[in-house]
């Protein structure tokens, strides 16, 4: 019967993947004509029942749902990949549920604006994946269509909706904690305050280990990575105190990955004179020469909730609403040992 005909078999019976059929399915591109082609004619050979509109919205007899994931393009940009990470174990995760997902980017001109995007106006999705933090207006533009929403990687009280994030207050507070173990006293931290929720969260996590361990911080070794405004990072706003730490909790790898560069052109070694900590687990290949000890999140356990809790909502099924928070773990590598006056 046609109602047991799964995305996952077409995708096996081709050798691709769930996420190339759903994708051909629905029209998006990434694939070439033949193979968009292959895929649809195999689909109907195989009986299985596309998506069919009702009341203005995509979705089939057996309960399955477009879905709309976005991600604002800043969080796309080059070697900024835990987004993109992110998002494809979101789509993957949505077509082995068996539904078809719309991935739409959010332009800076859009959020500024408050131009909605297209799978919105145009209702194409049942649901939404918001990756990464919007703006309050932005998402108050969203609400409107009065859709179910889960956030990933960041919360909001602006909107009440659902929300899945890493446990960033306990994931920093873990690693200022590390750090301590391992001989350090004098810790600063890498991340422009209130440019987005996780930073500002995992800050207030290292606050807490630093105010139990008695250590008062000068400003000068809280340091920027990214424009307060456009969230881009940027190297040049990293400035070195005039009395350094022996140690940096950083709110990401990459922001790490930035100053382990910066320390070293100014001529301190990593991790001998300063030690280095990163969250999530992530870089892009080649942009650090040695392992960052980190804070591994657990990715997979996001997207997996995030679905899930989606899919409940829409189906109108009981669920744990609100706030999920996803713990994770100390990756020790090679970016951290004990200061030379321990």
């Amino acid at each position: 019967m046609a109602k047991s005909v799964r995305l996952q078999d077409i995708a096996e019976k081709l050798g691709v993947s769930t996420v190339t059929v759903s994708k051909a399915l629905s029209g998006q591109k990434g694939m070439s004509e033949s193979l968009r082609k292959e895929i649809e004619e195999l689909a109907r050979e195989m009986g299985y029942e596309p998506l069919s509109r009702r009341k203005g919205v995509l979705q089939t007899k057996e309960k399955t749902f477009p879905i709309g994931i976005l991600v604002a393009e800043r969080y796309m940009a080059d070697y900024i990949s835990f987004y993109g990470n992110l998002q494809q174990l979101v789509a993957t995760e949505i077509a082995a549920k068996g539904c078809g997902s719309f991935l739409e980017s959010i332009t800076a001109e859009m959020e500024e604006k408050i131009v909605m995007p297209n799978i919105l106006r145009e209702l194409k999705v049942a649901g939404l994946i918001i990756i990464g933090k919007l703006s309050d207006a932005y998402l108050s533009g969203i609400a409107r269509f009065r859709l179910p929403v889960v956030y990933l990687d960041f919360s909001e009280s602006v909107v009440d909706n659902d929300a899945v994030i890493s446990n960033n207050y306990y994931g920093a507070y873990t690693m200022t904690n590390y750090l301590f173990e391992k001989g350090h006293h004098d810790i600063g931290y890498v991340g422009t305050l209130l440019a987005t929720s996780s930073i500002t969260d995992r800050y207030l996590g290292y606050m807490r280990s630093m105010m139990e361990h008695g250590v008062d911080v000068p400003k000068d070794w809280i340091l920027q990575d990214r424009s307060i405004e456009n969230g881009v990072m940027d190297e040049k706003l990293l400035i070195l105190p005039k009395k350094m730490p022996t140690a940096f909790v950083c709110n990401c790898d990459l922001a790490a990955s930035m100053l382990i560069a910066k320390l070293r052109s100014e001529g301190y070694q990593v991790p001998q004179d300063v030690s280095v900590v990163g969250y999530d687990n992530f870089l892009y290949p080649g942009l650090c020469d040695i392992g960052i000890t980190t804070y591994d999140v657990n990715t997979k356990g996001m997207a997996r909730r995030a679905v899930h809790n989606l899919l409940h909502n829409l189906k109108k099924e009981h669920y744990q609403k609100g706030l999920i928070i996803i713990g994770g773990t100390i990756v020790e590598k090679e970016s951290v040992v004990a200061p030379k006056c321990s």
